[in-house]
C-alpha cells in the first residue's frame, strides 16, 4: 500500500498552486473532481481571469484579520506578482486597478500544471471522506482508496455547481468536529422590494455609483437587471450586506443641487445619466419633472436623496449567479501561519473553503494563491 506525503483534494487555484512549491522529494497526489483541472480559473473574467489587485489590503477581505494578515504576509501581491513574470504570464492592467492575463487564463494554468507536474493527478474522482487513524489519513473516492501522512482541502465554495462545486470541504471539517459557517452567495446581484421595481424596468442600464453598506463604500459600475441590480459595484456591496439598508449615490461625481441651480431645463436634462434613468430616479424621489427653476425647497430636499437613496435589498440572485461563496472553515479553527486544523495535526484548509471572502477585482484569487503557498511552505 503507498502512502503519500500529501493529498491536496482539490485541482483549482490553491490546489495546483500548493502542489507546485512543495518539495519535489515528497510524494504528492491531487485528487479532481473534474475531468480537467482549473475550471474555474479558465473561465473566470471572461476567460482571462483577474489574477490579482494593485492594492490588496486587509480591508479587501471579509473574514478574520489577523489570518488575512499572517498569509499576506508571506505571500503578497507582489510576490504574485514575481512569480507571474518569472513564469512570463503576460498581464494587462484593467482602469489601473485590476490584472488579468494578457491572453487568455490558458497562460496562468500551464505555469500551475507545469509548477505541479511532479504530483500524481486523479481526475474524474468525486471525493467521498477522509478519517485519520493513528498517524495516517484515509482518503475515500468513489472509485479508490489512498493513504497519506497530510491532507489539504482545497475544494472551494458551491458557487460553480456546474463545475462540479459541492460542500465536501465542510463535510470533511465537521467529521473532524471542526467549526463551519455554511456556505452563502457572495459577490452576486440583488433581487429588490416591491418599492424598488422601477430598477428592473431599466434592465440594460449601468451608471457608474458609489454604493455604502455599514462602513463599505463600493465605487464601480452598477447595472440594471431583470431580477434586480448587479454590476461590479452591486457584487461587492453584496459582500457586505446581510438584511440591512444600503444607500446609494447615482451621482458622486456631481453635486445635484449645483446643478439645478440657475437652469431653465428641465431637471431630467440636467443629470448627467442616460434620459430613462434620470426620469425613473426623479419619479423614485417624488420629483416632477419640470424646468429647475421651479423646483421649491422641498424638492431641493427629495432631489438630494440622488446622493443617498437608501432601501433594504430582498435577496439575491442565488448560487446560480454568484462568483463565490461566503462562509467556509472558520478561520480560528486554523493555525494562521500554516492554515493547519488546531484540532488535527496534518490536516490543512485553504481556499474558498476558508471562511474569507475577498471583493471583487482579483482577491479571491490572490486568497487562494496566498494561502496555497503559506501551506505549501508548512509541508517542507
Amino acid at each position: 500500500m503507498k502512502i503519500f506525503d500529501v493529498i491536496i483534494l482539490g485541482a483549482g487555484a490553491s490546489g495546483l498552486m500548493c502542489a507546485g512549491n512543495i518539495g519535489k522529494k515528497k510524494s504528492v497526489l491531487i485528487i479532481e473532481g473534474n475531468e480537467k483541472v482549473a475550471k474555474k480559473l479558465k473561465i473566470s473574467g471572461g476567460g482571462k481571469c483577474n489574477i490579482t489587485n494593485v492594492s490588496v489590503e486587509l480591508n479587501n477581505f471579509d473574514g478574520e484579520e489577523l489570518l488575512v494578515k499572517s498569509v499576506l504576509q508571506k505571500f503578497s501581491k507582489d510576490n504574485l506578482l514575481e512569480f507571474l513574470e518569472r513564469n512570463r504570464v503576460e498581464l494587462e492592467l484593467r482602469k489601473n486597478r485590476y490584472y488579468f492575463c494578457q491572453r487568455s487564463s490558458d497562460a496562468i494554468i500551464n505555469v500551475l500544471k507545469k509548477a505541479s507536474q511532479n504530483a500524481e493527478i486523479k481526475l474524474s474522482e468525486k471525493i467521498l471522506s477522509v478519517t485519520k487513524e493513528d498517524e495516517l489519513f484515509y482518503v475515500k473516492t468513489d472509485k479508490n482508496n489512498y493513504t497519506t501522512k497530510k491532507v489539504v482541502v482545497a475544494s472551494g465554495g458551491i458557487s460553480f455547481v456546474n463545475l462540479g462545486a459541492s460542500e465536501i470541504g465542510l463535510d470533511i471539517a465537521r467529521s473532524f468536529d471542526i467549526e463551519v459557517k455554511t456556505f452563502t452567495p457572495a459577490l452576486v446581484g440583488l433581487t429588490v422590494q416591491k418599492e424598488q421595481f422601477w430598477m428592473r424596468e431599466l434592465s440594460g442600464l449601468s451608471c457608474y455609483v458609489h454604493i455604502t453598506v455599514g462602513d463599505r463604500v463600493a465605487k464601480e459600475e452598477m447595472l440594471f437587471a431583470h431580477k434586480g441590480i448587479s454590476g461590479p459595484a452591486v457584487l461587492t456591496a453584496s459582500l457586505y450586506w446581510k438584511k440591512r439598508l444600503m444607500s446609494i449615490d447615482f451621482l458622486p461625481d456631481q453635486n445635484i443641487t449645483e446643478l439645478v441651480t440657475g437652469s431653465k431645463k428641465l431637471v431630467s436634462s440636467v443629470i448627467s445619466l442616460p434620459k430613462r434613468l434620470s426620469k425613473a430616479l426623479l419619479k423614485a424621489v417624488n420629483i416632477e419633472d419640470k424646468e429647475c427653476k421651479k423646483l421649491t425647497k422641498e424638492d431641493l430636499q427629495n432631489l438630494s436623496k440622488l446622493h443617498s437613496y437608501s432601501f433594504s435589498p430582498a435577496g439575491n440572485f442565488g448560487f446560480t449567479k454568484a462568483e463565490v461563496s461566503r462562509g467556509g472553515v472558520v478561520a480560528n479553527e486554523l493555525e494562521f501561519k500554516t492554515c493547519e486544523a488546531k484540532k488535527v495535526d496534518g490536516l490543512y484548509f485553504i481556499g474558498e473553503v476558508v471562511d474569507i471572502t475577498g471583493e471583487l477585482g482579483g482577491y479571491n484569487f490572490q486568497w487562494a494563491f496566498s494561502s496555497a503557498y503559506v501551506c505549501s511552505k508548512a509541508m517542507e
